[in-house]
């Protein structure tokens, strides 16, 4: 398959001919956003940006990822409800990042008052590449608004097509069945049927510009296909119309909410004045179960990855699974604290002597965030006092490269030297002490341009991908 990809890349007016389908395949399949100039309006959209061909990926590292979500599902869940290690591994971080520390205190509110809702749902992704060819390395988890699930169904669709046209019927058949929106929405449907009132409705919780919203439609219409039925409102939406009852339950537009699906707010930004954090707080406060509820936003945080690389701190959650924790430290990268202190100081200077080896990341999701080379020395030199422990130093990951086409609007048709990062749907589902769904639910291959350091699909880097397995 690489060889093949190889020798149709030389094929430049075949390949400009494939573009021009894939495109059109991109568009039937609903592979689609709202453009950057009218995200508000339904009539102008494109595709989502994608490669041309499905980038190889070795099965032995696919198959370790898909094997270790669902102890990764584990983890967050256990983290989650402990606080003291909660507080314990984000107490410097919130002394220096307001965002985080402002989530804390909803944290510590929500504790003070007594969690009302007794079902969790979560729905994560974890993300990776690969350190050489072979070697799987997490870089991150996203345990809130896990995005391009749905739009990563209708992508299989796509390369198939392309591979077919291009005279690679074999090939075609070999990429796998991909639709984690379907998961995800069992999942959600799994917990409101826990929930326990029938006629209750599912809220969705958006920005009021959208790009990504075909993605998050998918999610809606598999709901819509287990007759879960939905509602989309924004932080304004729910501070106007919202409101709590004596029960604590959840009214908005005089209809009881079961769940919260949290895609919007997971970013500062986001949180345009202290009405949108008092409703995030009267959300936390209600019956409704929230995905993520605010420990499980906390748990996404670079700083406690970075907490759980330290020796004997994944024990403290699988003390009986030796097993368990050998897989999921079989993914850790190097992760370092700059917190103040000689530990810290002695991670200062070495990132400073070698900043091409490491990667500075703060405690931000989205893409577009990290910090690459000699930006590191900058960041760490300007930083006054204990600014510095709002990052954490992770040991930058080298993908052997491959080359593509990435497919984008309006952007010339050219080769590039690509990297490519796999991410892996998680969902579960607990009740009380029982957890009655742990699952991974399927995948998500993103690839940019081995010219940019950082960066995903929605920050207009990374595109669309699916993995060939060899």
């Amino acid at each position: 398959m690489a060889q093949g990809i190889r020798d149709m890349i030389k094929d430049t007016a075949k390949v400009a001919d494939l573009a021009k389908d894939a495109k059109d395949a991109a568009l039937l399949n609903g592979v689609l956003m709202r453009t950057k100039e009218a995200s508000n309006s339904a009539e102008l959209v494109t595709y989502a940006p994608f490669t041309l061909f499905p980038t190889p990926v070795p099965k032995a590292v696919f198959q370790q990822a898909l094997d270790v979500q669902t102890h990764y599902n584990s983890l967050v869940d256990r983290i989650s409800q402990n606080t003291d290690f909660l507080k314990e591994a984000l107490a410097s971080t919130i002394e220096v990042d307001e965002f985080t520390s402002r989530l804390f205190k909803i944290h510590k509110q929500t504790l003070k008052e007594g969690i009302s809702q007794s079902v969790v749902l979560g729905l994560n992704r974890s993300d990776y590449m690969l350190d050489g060819s072979s070697s799987l390395k997490q870089i991150e988890i996203n345990t809130i608004s896990a995005s391009f699930g749905g739009l990563a169904a209708g992508l299989v669709g796509v390369h198939k097509h392309i591979l077919k046209v291009a005279g690679r019927l074999e090939d075609s058949m070999a990429i796998l069945d991909n639709n984690p929106a379907a998961g995800l929405a069992r999942a959600i449907s799994k917990a409101k049927e826990l929930y326990g009132a029938e006629r209750a409705v599912v809220l969705i919780l958006v920005s009021d510009d959208e790009q990504n919203i075909y993605d998050q439609r998918c999610v809606e219409l598999e709901l819509m296909k287990l007759n879960v039925f939905t509602i989309r409102r924004t932080f304004e939406d729910v501070c106007a119309r919202g409101s709590l009852d004596k029960e604590k339950r959840l009214i908005i537009d005089g209809l009881e909410v079961a769940l919260v699906y949290f895609r919007n707010g997971y970013a500062p930004q986001q949180y345009k004045s202290q009405q949108d954090w008092d409703t995030r707080l009267m959300l936390e406060r209600s019956r409704a179960i929230k995905c993520p509820d605010i420990a499980t936003h906390l748990t996404g945080t670079k700083k406690v990855q970075q907490v759980l690389a330290r020796p004997g701190v994944l024990e403290r959650f699988f003390p009986n699974e030796p097993r368990v924790v050998e897989q999921i430290r079989a993914t850790f990268a190097g992760l370092y604290t700059l917190d103040m202190g000689p530990e810290g100081d002695t991670i200062v200077a070495m990132a400073l002597k070698d900043p091409e080896k490491y990667v500075l990341k703060p405690q931000r999701e989205g893409g577009g965030n990290n910090i690459y080379g000699s930006e590191i020395c900058k960041v760490l030199q300007e930083a006054k006092g204990s600014e510095r422990m709002a990052y954490i130093l992770m040991d930058k990951i080298n993908s052997t490269p491959s080359h593509n086409y990435l497919l984008r609007q309006d952007s010339p048709l050219t080769v590039s030297n690509c990297l490519s990062e796999l991410g892996i749907f998680g969902a579960y589902v607990r009740q009380g002490t029982e957890m009655v769904m742990n699952e991974q639910v399927g995948h998500l291959l993103r690839t940019k341009s081995s010219a940019h350091a950082d960066g995903g699909v929605a920050a207009g880097v990374a595109v669309l991908d699916n993995p060939f397995l060899y």
